[in-house]
Protein backbone atom coordinates (compact mmCIF):
# COMPACT_ATOMS: atom_id res chain seq x y z
CA UNK A 1 0.00 0.00 0.00
CA UNK A 2 1.55 3.54 -1.13
CA UNK A 3 1.31 5.75 1.82
CA UNK A 4 2.90 8.07 4.52
CA UNK A 5 3.36 6.96 7.90
CA UNK A 6 3.90 9.23 10.96
CA UNK A 7 4.53 8.91 13.82
CA UNK A 8 6.63 10.91 17.33
CA UNK A 9 3.76 13.88 18.00
CA UNK A 10 2.64 13.74 21.51
CA UNK A 11 2.19 16.73 24.12
CA UNK A 12 5.31 19.00 25.46
CA UNK A 13 5.98 21.90 27.51
CA UNK A 14 6.79 25.11 26.16
CA UNK A 15 10.14 25.70 24.88
CA UNK A 16 10.54 21.89 24.65
CA UNK A 17 10.96 19.57 21.53
CA UNK A 18 9.90 16.71 19.67
CA UNK A 19 10.61 15.07 16.40
CA UNK A 20 8.00 13.65 13.71
CA UNK A 21 8.89 11.52 11.91
CA UNK A 22 7.24 10.24 8.67
CA UNK A 23 8.17 7.10 6.70
CA UNK A 24 7.13 5.70 3.20
CA UNK A 25 5.66 2.56 2.29
CA UNK A 26 5.79 1.22 -1.07
CA UNK A 27 7.68 3.99 -2.79
CA UNK A 28 10.76 6.02 -2.29
CA UNK A 29 10.14 9.49 -0.70
CA UNK A 30 13.88 10.53 -2.15
CA UNK A 31 11.98 10.45 -5.67
CA UNK A 32 9.96 13.78 -4.27
CA UNK A 33 9.45 17.09 -3.00
CA UNK A 34 8.59 16.65 0.83
CA UNK A 35 6.81 18.99 3.02
CA UNK A 36 5.34 19.17 6.47
CA UNK A 37 2.02 21.42 7.12
CA UNK A 38 -0.10 21.55 10.43
CA UNK A 39 -3.79 22.61 11.08
CA UNK A 40 -4.80 24.19 14.38
CA UNK A 41 -8.14 23.92 15.77
CA UNK A 42 -10.30 26.67 13.66
CA UNK A 43 -7.30 27.93 11.49
CA UNK A 44 -6.57 27.24 8.28
CA UNK A 45 -3.60 24.65 6.90
CA UNK A 46 -0.44 26.28 6.81
CA UNK A 47 2.70 25.14 5.20
CA UNK A 48 6.01 24.76 7.87
CA UNK A 49 9.13 23.56 5.59
CA UNK A 50 9.82 21.82 2.12
CA UNK A 51 12.85 19.62 1.01
CA UNK A 52 13.76 18.91 -3.37
CA UNK A 53 14.36 15.42 -3.76
CA UNK A 54 18.10 16.11 -4.18
CA UNK A 55 17.98 18.12 -0.43
CA UNK A 56 19.66 21.00 -2.41
CA UNK A 57 16.80 23.40 -1.75
CA UNK A 58 15.03 23.59 1.78
CA UNK A 59 12.60 26.07 2.19
CA UNK A 60 11.55 27.64 5.59
CA UNK A 61 8.25 29.21 6.43
CA UNK A 62 9.18 32.13 8.21
CA UNK A 63 7.30 31.41 11.21
CA UNK A 64 9.55 28.04 11.96
CA UNK A 65 12.80 29.62 10.97
CA UNK A 66 15.45 28.83 13.57
CA UNK A 67 13.54 26.72 15.30
CA UNK A 68 12.30 23.32 12.84
CA UNK A 69 14.16 21.39 10.93
CA UNK A 70 13.49 19.32 8.14
CA UNK A 71 16.24 16.08 7.18
CA UNK A 72 15.76 12.88 5.70
CA UNK A 73 17.01 9.11 6.28
CA UNK A 74 17.16 7.47 2.71
CA UNK A 75 18.22 4.47 4.20
CA UNK A 76 15.45 4.26 6.13
CA UNK A 77 12.79 5.80 3.82
CA UNK A 78 11.96 8.70 6.21
CA UNK A 79 12.03 11.98 6.87
CA UNK A 80 11.47 14.26 9.86
CA UNK A 81 10.61 17.19 11.32
CA UNK A 82 12.74 18.49 14.54
CA UNK A 83 10.78 21.47 16.19
CA UNK A 84 12.72 23.25 19.34
CA UNK A 85 11.93 25.72 21.35
CA UNK A 86 7.78 25.02 20.68
CA UNK A 87 5.19 27.90 22.25
CA UNK A 88 1.76 26.70 22.41
CA UNK A 89 0.60 28.41 19.00
CA UNK A 90 2.37 25.64 17.77
CA UNK A 91 -0.16 23.60 18.82
CA UNK A 92 -1.78 21.76 15.91
CA UNK A 93 -2.24 18.29 14.05
CA UNK A 94 1.21 18.00 11.84
CA UNK A 95 0.88 16.57 7.84
CA UNK A 96 3.99 15.38 6.12
CA UNK A 97 3.28 15.13 2.27
CA UNK A 98 5.05 14.47 -0.92
CA UNK A 99 4.79 15.86 -4.46
CA UNK A 100 6.04 15.41 -7.65
CA UNK A 101 4.54 18.24 -9.25
CA UNK A 102 4.81 20.67 -6.32
CA UNK A 103 8.75 21.72 -6.47
CA UNK A 104 10.08 23.00 -3.31
CA UNK A 105 9.96 26.17 -2.86
CA UNK A 106 7.93 29.09 -1.44
CA UNK A 107 5.18 28.53 -3.53
CA UNK A 108 5.09 24.57 -2.43
CA UNK A 109 2.94 25.05 0.32
CA UNK A 110 -0.05 26.31 -1.85
CA UNK A 111 -1.15 23.69 -4.23
CA UNK A 112 -4.56 22.02 -4.15
CA UNK A 113 -4.27 18.64 -2.43
CA UNK A 114 -4.28 16.28 -5.46
CA UNK A 115 -0.88 17.97 -6.25
CA UNK A 116 0.37 16.16 -3.31
CA UNK A 117 0.61 12.14 -4.15
CA UNK A 118 1.10 11.66 -0.62
CA UNK A 119 -0.43 12.74 2.39
CA UNK A 120 -0.07 11.18 6.41
CA UNK A 121 -2.39 10.21 8.36
CA UNK A 122 -1.25 13.53 10.19
CA UNK A 123 -0.09 13.58 14.26
CA UNK A 124 -1.66 15.89 17.09
CA UNK A 125 1.44 18.24 18.50
CA UNK A 126 -0.01 19.85 22.03
CA UNK A 127 2.36 22.35 23.65
CA UNK A 128 1.02 23.05 26.53
CA UNK A 129 2.26 23.92 30.45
Amino acid sequence: QLRLVESGGGSVQPGGSLKLSCTGSGFTVANYNIGWFRQAPGKEREGLTCISPSGKTINYRDHVKGRFTISRDGAKNTFYLQMNNLQDWDTAVYYCTASSSRYCSGTYYYGDDLEYNFWGQGIQVTVSS
